[in-house]
């Protein structure tokens, strides 16, 4: 038998260059994942906020109020308040303070930079995932987060992606934006299982032959993933009811996380924008009995009797963007909101969602100002971004609006945080003075430097 020789000397070198390359490809990755802010220490001093107008977002605004926080919670509010002996008073007079927003339909924590890999963790292989969970992914160094918040965005819900054949893509997550591990930032581990419905219709005008039967394999790729959806729910059902007759069945790991679905205490988050998905959408809903929340909704007003009375809530993702079709209005997706209040149907306002869209979280506050320049009462348009994501999450008694007992995630401004010209001045996430320092700012401050040090030397 012929022997294989090996130079050891050159056999180490090769691995030695192969580790260095590693390593370097580590510490760049390490460097596009981690952030320089500190997350703050838990409040140990009751504070007492005097003379701002005080938007609670639930019930009226308070001109001139004043708001106590005590470990971590709201404990008061109103016009004049009794506090503690320890207590330290901060002066905010001519400000406003408003709850922290919610985007309720992001990958914060989960994507960093596009072009590598390492850093993008939103999306698992294959089709079926209900048990993967996005909470144990999430990232606290993200630069993404200090950036978003700065902007007024405190709490984000962390959303699983369908990957290139996904559809059941798993359990998302809502956390806030600082604290050193994802238990820290954990508000609710787990809010709901996530379902992309697959694009159902297509434009034959756009498969003109030989591309005709391209048309026919999508069709007959929809109809197949469908079925396959159908099967999954068909399949855990039997996995409930052959673990409660204890019949021998054995655990599975991703039925497991189908129980609380199917017994309706977890909501499912159907991605669906055209009018063929979110009419599937309810239908399988009604037909597994699940507690149904529409997630997109391009084409939801034509659906808007069926969602109010079957309390069905829409999550609309994105109002900055182009019509979905050609002859629709112009102004479809910003009068969209605007829509579903007038119809009654219960609703927030979110972006997107996409993993390339993970850095412009922080302009969610005006998608809300656009919806209220189409037709959205502008109160209504503060609680499509702050309350009113928070009672679809099933989160309202922790975020959402200045109430005794809530967390005190909140921040203080110089203005209407709709408005661009808008300063955010204070951060509070539980009663914790937030660094409101980012990246850019960082940079910004350190080439001031550089050229008030020039103009010196130049002297």
């Amino acid at each position: 038998m012929k022997q294989i020789q090996i130079n050891s000397s050159s056999f180490k070198g090769e691995w030695t260059q192969r580790l260095s390359v590693c390593a370097v490809s580590l510490l760049f990755s390490a460097g596009a994942l981690a952030s320089d802010n500190v997350p703050a220490p838990a409040q140990k001093t009751p504070l007492l906020f005097k003379g701002a107008t005080i938007h609670t977002v639930s019930g009226d605004n308070i001109v001139n109020g004043q708001m106590l926080v005590e470990k971590g919670k709201i404990t008061a509010i109103g016009a004049t308040l009794s506090a503690p002996a320890d207590v330290k008073v901060i002066d905010v007079s001519g400000k406003h303070i408003y709850p922290g927003m919610i985007a309720a339909n992001s990958v914060m924590g989960l994507a960093e930079v596009q072009s590598v890999r390492a850093t993008a963790d939103f999306a698992e292989a294959g089709a079926i995932n209900p048990n993967a969970r996005a909470i144990v992914a999430v990232n606290p160094d993200s630069e993404l987060i200090p950036t978003t918040r700065t902007n007024g965005v405190l709490a984000a819900l962390s959303v699983p992606t369908p990957g290139p054949v996904g559809m059941i893509n798993g359990i998302s997550s809502l956390i806030q934006l600082d604290g050193w591990t994802w238990e820290d930032m954990s508000v609710q581990a787990e809010v709901g299982l996530h379902i992309s419905i697959p694009f159902m219709r297509f434009n034959p005008e756009l498969f003109p032959a030989p591309l005709d039967s391209r048309l026919e394999e999508l069709r007959k790729s929809s109809a197949q993933r469908l079925k396959m959806l159908e099967e999954t729910f068909d399949s855990a059902i039997a996995y409930r009811d052959g673990r409660a007759n204890k019949d021998g069945t054995q655990i599975d790991v991703r039925w497991e996380a189908m129980l609380p679905v199917l017994a309706g205490t977890r909501p499912v988050f159907f991605h669906a924008q055209d009018a063929s998905q979110i009419r599937f959408a309810i239908n399988f809903a009604e037909r597994y009995r699940l507690k149904m929340v529409l997630v997109g909704g391009m084409d939801s007003p034509a659906f808007a009797d069926i969602l109010r009375e079957r309390k069905i809530p829409v999550i609309v993702t994105g109002i900055h963007k182009l019509p979905v079709r050609r002859g629709a209005d112009y102004d479809s997706p910003y009068s969209l909101a605007a829509k579903l209040a007038s119809a009654g149907v219960q609703f927030c306002i979110a972006r997107g969602g996409a993993d390339d869209d993970a850095h412009n979280e922080r302009n969610l506050p005006y998608e809300a100002a656009v919806a209220a320049t189409f037709g959205l009462d502008a109160n209504e348009a503060l609680k499509a971004i702050t309350l009113y994501p928070a009672q679809i999450l099933g989160v309202a008694d922790k975020l959402g609006s200045l109430e005794a007992g809530k967390l005190a995630n909140f921040f203080v401004s110089n203005g209407d945080p709709l408005e661009t010209m808008t300063k955010i001045e204070q951060i509070y996430i539980q009663g914790r003075v937030v660094d409101g320092s980012t990246k850019q700012s960082r940079l910004t401050e350190k080439y001031q430097q550089k050229y008030l040090q020039k103009k010196d030397t130049a002297k």
